[in-house]
């Protein structure tokens, strides 16, 4: 292993093991609020533009996943249909009420919404838009990222009942180029799809106290195909990506 690979891995895990402890009380509230949303028969909604997105694919049709998660997905605030535009988007205002009316939002659900620097317009506009509806807002951001660039700005911290600052410096990169003044390594992705599943791991294990923890299994395993079936019919009313 090379010293920057090492640094690399060394930097990442040295952050989840502080994020396991400075997390360990919002991520008990988070989870508790989506535990309600479960047994009350709501969503979950996981919403995030540009990479941030990754977080709401994490959660969708998972082995080893709750069935109720509902990913917002739309290939212009993605990367896929054009990289640069989609950076437009993330900073443009009134485009993301279109995006989310189409999932049927209720009052009850919960929605995570995924943004690193916690400024851009689509984020602030998916946590108004929920609180309009009803949905609690569980936000995973970096509050010094957004406190660094905000410049009067609304940040996404500010909005959400619930904050998962997941500690990274501003820019998301942790590693130095030696004589270059760039960075490199970004670990925004693996941290927040670290904390988003051991949530929803701590969600299921309480769900299947009482026998209704709706998993997914990897289609590989045995009496997959029929627990999968039943899991799709299920939600597949109130998730249009299923």
């Amino acid at each position: 292993m090379t010293d920057i690979t090492d640094a690399y891995f060394s930097n990442l895990i040295g952050r989840l093991e502080t994020l396991k402890q400075v997390l360990a009380e919002p991520m008990a509230q988070a989870a508790s609020v989506i535990l309600d949303a479960a047994r009350g028969d709501k969503r979950v909604y996981v919403f995030g533009t540009g990479h941030s997105h990754m977080l709401a694919e994490e959660v969708h049709y998972r082995a080893g996943g709750l069935a109720f998660t509902v990913p917002v997905l739309v290939g212009s605030a993605m990367l896929h249909e054009g990289a640069v535009i989609s950076s437009v988007y993330e900073r443009t205002q009134g485009l993301v009420r279109p995006m989310l009316e189409r999932y049927g939002m209720q009052p009850g659900d919960v929605i995570i919404i995924a943004s690193n620097s916690g400024v851009n317009a689509a984020p602030i506009e998916a946590a108004d838009y929920a609180h309009e509806i009803g949905a609690k807002v569980i936000a995973i951001t970096s509050i010094a990222y957004s406190a660094a660039i905000a410049n009067g700005r609304r940040r996404l911290a500010e909005v959400a009942e619930i904050v998962l600052d997941n500690g990274l410096p501003p820019g998301d990169a942790v590693l130095d180029l030696a004589g270059t003044g760039l960075r490199v390594g970004p670990v925004s992705t693996a941290v927040g799809v670290t904390v988003i599943n051991a949530i929803f791991a701590e969600v299921a294990s309480e769900l299947s106290r009482s026998g209704d923890a709706p998993v997914y299994l990897s289609a590989n395993m045995p009496g997959a195909a029929e627990i999968n079936q039943r899991l799709v019919k299920k939600y597949r009313p109130r998730n249009p990506h299923l």
